[in-house]
């Protein structure tokens, strides 16, 4: 017999809606109930299949068709299919070729990468970036986006360096969990070259409206960002995001969950 809690009785119901964590699931004898097992698979896989499943090259650039930006590039890393790209991290960081990207001499660019989340990427990634060229535009120069398959954060080194600009924005996604399958990632790194580490980037986490960071925050931060580096001369652990004094409070719990 179960002995999940009524509704009336869920001591847990209201805390619930503050997290999107597996809290108070009650008790089924030695197990958990029925429904709360169906709905850890269920969860489980949609990670599995945000994992595995490829990015739609057209319909993202379908997707980013009708923005005020120039007409997406793409670039593929050295993984030549999924099941690669996940057995073989390195190769997710090295481009198979970017000799067709042109130098701009842009002060930025971004990079739409599918990560370990091609599915965070179509449901996000449109809106995100259409978010971050509005906080950008207007006092900094962008090269045209790059679609980047099978990548890791680190290819976007060589695609900035190869596109010459000073300030690199990858937008990926995130490793899939049993709450979120679909959340983006924005890494941040100034006078982007191969060889850079996890240190000499910044990170905005969470990004997935509406229960996660939402696309005009996230972009009013790494628009923050971006000046923070450029005054300072370098990104990572040295740039202090100093966005988070002008957020509200809804804004900065988000941020503190991510």
């Amino acid at each position: 017999m179960s002995t999940t809690p009524e509704p009336a009785d869920d001591l847990w119901a209201d805390l619930r809606l503050t997290t999107r964590a597996r809290i108070g699931l009650g008790r089924a004898g030695n197990s958990l109930p029925s429904q709360r097992v169906l709905e850890f698979k269920a969860a489980h896989s949609a990670a599995r299949d945000a994992v595995h499943d490829p990015l739609d090259i057209d319909d993202l650039t379908t997707q980013l068709g009708d923005l005020d930006v120039d007409d997406a590039l793409h670039v593929q890393s050295r993984a030549g299919s999924r099941s690669e790209y996940l057995r073989r991290p390195d190769l997710g960081r090295q481009p198979a070729d970017v000799s067709h990207l042109p130098e701009t001499g842009a002060d930025i660019a971004i990079v739409l990468a599918d990560g370990l989340s091609p599915r965070a990427l179509t449901d996000h990634g449109r809106g995100l970036l259409e978010a971050l060229v509005t906080a950008l535009r207007t006092r900094f120069t962008l090269a045209p986006p790059v679609i980047a398959t099978q990548a890791r954060v680190a290819l976007g080194d060589h695609i900035g360096e190869a596109l010459g600009v000073q300030t690199l924005i990858v937008i990926i996604g995130e490793r899939p969990g049993l709450s979120v399958a679909d959340s983006l990632g924005i890494y941040l790194t100034h006078l982007p070259r191969p060889g850079r580490s996890d240190a000499d980037r910044n990170c905005i986490s969470n990004i997935h409206p509406p229960d996660g960071l939402d696309y005009a925050t996230a972009a009013r931060i790494a628009a923050a960002l971006v000046e923070g580096a450029r005054k300072l001369g370098r990104s990572g652990v040295a740039l202090k995001d100093t966005s988070r004094a002008q957020l509200t409070e809804s804004e900065a719990a988000v941020l503190e969950q991510s």
